[in-house]
């Protein structure tokens, strides 16, 4: 087999922004993007496509990549037997989504990355698949050469019974369509927050927190679940003291463990081992963003110090690496560099102690494990073993002292880990993660006071309403000055739910209008009428083999979740019943979903929560004097039933509804929920005791 090589000249991904696709344009292999070009080729040549999914973060993908696609041997196989489109599945989650479930129906297991599909040129309907295939047989897996001779073999001597198994397969599709869900008949009621609860404390991990077996992924829906079901019972008699606490200690443990970046703040993707200890090391900014929501949320709880750390922390990480110039934010950090996983992260003691002072080294190696064996590959990964209180009891010093220390040593590491080879950052901005990290962002603004976060929020913001907002219509990517590629469901469900955020955390009349012509745009162009809910792709969009109306979780919330949270709050607060209807449509579209695995629907049992008890809507008018006071004394604790915007008294440009809510004096508050609202409140000390009586 020859070794790896570059061609030296590229191949047609080097047009392309996706920086994944880009470091796939100097290999011998023909790639082409998905497009009307290699489509009509693969159907021209009569070749079948191998269709292979990736992303920039992905390890395995570069593996693959290295030890196959700059193979020339192998790429000459590609390139004679095949069409080879390669896709970003980032800027492509709509193929992604439908040929990981192809690889599902095909495997009977569940994909991931990279996935590698092949494709019946005429109908794009997949006749095999897999994920990782090494250059020689290895760990089961077979060789990807023979793998390809096998398929051509398969592909000109059995057509016919390809096309027959695509026809099952595009049955399959179809049914699961059918199958996913009518709003017809359905009767909603809180049945699943209660079956969601009993499923979650089923699969809670007592030892180590979490939910799941290694690898351990966060599921901060379930955590989000946990924290409003407690919120949601909080009487004396009733309250689930068990819920809160299992969702307290997840959040301790992993922010305790080597899922968190000790040293520069952000978490990692997920943990290769049930004790949050070692990562997957890539950080990705879907994860990011609703991590700083559910901290401060945690906060409002409970104010554990570490929780307002890690908010902190990882705000100033996204800031200070994640947000480019203009203001959108980046999307991933790779996990590896120097081609290595983790070596950017990852210690020596030798090196440590070289750089604390004994005093410093002494409890920072108590603290994260460099006095215990190696914990990745002969190096040691942060993660912390004893907490401060331990700490200063072993060693004989105040908490204060024992936090001053391990505060200059993670300085004095961080400040030497900067200077070291970084991981590549996948520098695309795409529309729906800077939704759900301008939540983020917002959200920790408002809970923390600060008001730098809140700056950073509107920024990424102003950039999707100026860069990605073309014509009336979302696009989905964007880099080195190229916005492209329509928007999915995500994009304009995820940023309506951040610029409702926004609002809450600091008033802008064109933060609202642009709120409601996303709604609008989710209603008339991506909306089932018949059956309820939304597609994934807007009506106008490339025809595919199969238009999923996803309701389920997955690595980012549910985008029908989300919308349908969105858009009811968007109708409570400005009086619009169409965003209300299309949210209950959704949720009784859901429904046969929902109650086959509740505790899988977090997003939407946030909807279905309020559609039940709608929200405690509190608009605050107050001059520019008292605005802030007023803003504070509504929001400070947990309430996430309660949507609280603070508007100044010469706001303009509301809509009708708002206007109504005129101001009266220094301030106002007007408290309503459903459709009836209480007489105004003038009195600062009036407010507290009235927003806790009507929310008890």
């Amino acid at each position: 087999m020859s070794s790896a090589a570059e061609s030296t000249t590229p191949n047609a991904l080097i047009e392309e922004t996706s920086p994944y696709l880009l470091q796939h344009a100097y290999n011998p292999v023909h790639w082409y993007p998905w497009g009307e070009q290699a489509l009509q080729l693969a159907k021209t040549e009569n070749k079948p496509i191998l269709l292979s999914i990736g992303y920039s973060a992905c390890h395995w993908c570069h593996v693959m990549a290295h030890e196959c696609f700059e193979n020339e041997e192998i790429a000459d196989l590609m390139n004679e037997h095949f069409i080879n489109i390669k896709v970003d599945r980032e800027e492509r989650p709509d193929l992604d989504k439908i040929y990981q479930l192809g690889h599902q129906m095909l495997t009977q297991r569940t994909g991931g990355w990279p996935l590698t599909m092949f494709l019946d040129p005429d109908d794009l309907h997949p006749f095999f698949g897999g994920t990782y295939f090494p250059p020689e047989p290895r760990h089961g897996l077979p060789a990807l050469p023979e793998l390809l001779l096998k398929i051509n073999q398969l592909y000109t001597t059995n057509r016919e019974q390809i096309q027959q198994q695509n026809s099952v397969i595009a049955e399959a599709y179809n049914r699961l369509d059918l199958s996913s869900g009518s709003q017809a008949g359905v009767m909603l009621t809180t049945s699943p927050l209660n079956e969601a609860r009993k499923q979650i404390g089923d699969s809670f991990d007592h030892k180590y927190g979490g939910f799941t077996k290694a690898p351990k992924f966060p599921h901060l829906t379930s955590i989000d679940r946990l924290l409003r079901h407690y919120q949601a019972t909080a009487t004396p008699k009733t309250h689930d003291k068990d819920g809160l606490e299992m969702a307290l200690f997840t959040l301790r443990q992993m922010a305790l463990g080597g899922l968190y970046d000790q040293l520069g703040g952000g978490f990692y993707r997920y943990s290769v081992d049930e004790k949050w200890m070692i990562p997957h090391f890539e950080k990705m900014l879907y994860d990011n963003g609703p991590f700083l929501c559910t901290y401060s949320e945690a906060w409002q709880v409970l104010p554990d110090p570490l929780f307002k750390q890690v908010v902190l922390e990882t705000a100033n990480w996204v800031m200070r690496e994640m947000q480019s110039p203009e203001g959108g934010y980046y999307s991933t950090l790779d996990a590896d560099s120097e081609g290595e996983e983790g070596k950017f992260y990852v210690w020596s003691v030798e090196e440590v102690q070289k750089l604390l002072p004994p005093e410093q080294f002494e409890i920072f190696a108590a603290c994260f494990g460099l006095d215990r064996e190696a914990n990745f590959e002969g190096h040691w990964h942060l993660h912390a073993y004893l907490e401060l209180a331990t700490l200063a009891e072993q060693f004989q010093i105040s908490e204060e002292v024992a936090r001053e220390r391990l505060d200059q040593a993670r300085q004095t590491l961080f400040q030497t880990r900067e200077q070291r080879i970084r991981p590549n950052r996948d520098d695309k901005i795409l529309t729906a993660w800077n939704g759900l990290m301008i939540k983020g962002m917002a959200l920790a603004g408002q809970v923390f006071a600060q008001p730098e976060y809140l700056d950073s929020a509107s920024r990424a913001l102003h950039f999707i309403r100026q860069t990605m907002w073309r014509d009336g219509r979302l696009l989905a990517t964007y880099k080195d000055g190229k916005a492209h590629l329509n928007a999915y469901l995500d994009d304009y469900a995820f940023v309506l739910d951040a610029t409702l955020t926004l609002l809450q955390a600091r008033w802008n009349s064109e933060d609202l209008q642009f709120a409601i012509e996303l709604a609008d745009v989710l209603l008339n162009a991506f909306e089932d009428k018949e059956r309820g809910g939304f597609f994934f792709t807007a009506h106008d969009h490339e025809a595919l083999i199969s238009r999923p109306r996803p309701f389920m979780d997955e690595a980012t919330p549910s985008g029908n979740g989300v919308a349908a949270f969105a858009l009811a709050r968007l109708g409570h607060l400005i009086g619009e019943q169409r965003y209300l209807e299309s949210a209950e449509r959704t949720l009784k579209a859901s429904w046969v979903s929902v109650n086959q695995l509740p505790y899988g629907h977090g997003s939407l049992l946030m909807a279905l929560e309020e559609d039940a008890a709608p929200p405690q809507v509190v608009i605050i008018r107050a001059d520019a004097a008292h605005l802030a006071q007023w803003q504070t004394a509504c929001q400070t604790g947990f309430n996430p039933h309660r949507l609280c915007v603070a508007i100044p008294s010469d706001a303009s440009d509301l809509p009708p509804v708002l206007a109504e809510f005129a101001p009266k004096g220094e301030a106002v508050a007007y408290i309503c929920q459903g459709f009836q609202c209480l007489a105004p409140v003038t009195a600062l000390e009036e407010l507290g005791t009235v927003l806790g009586r009507t929310m008890n």
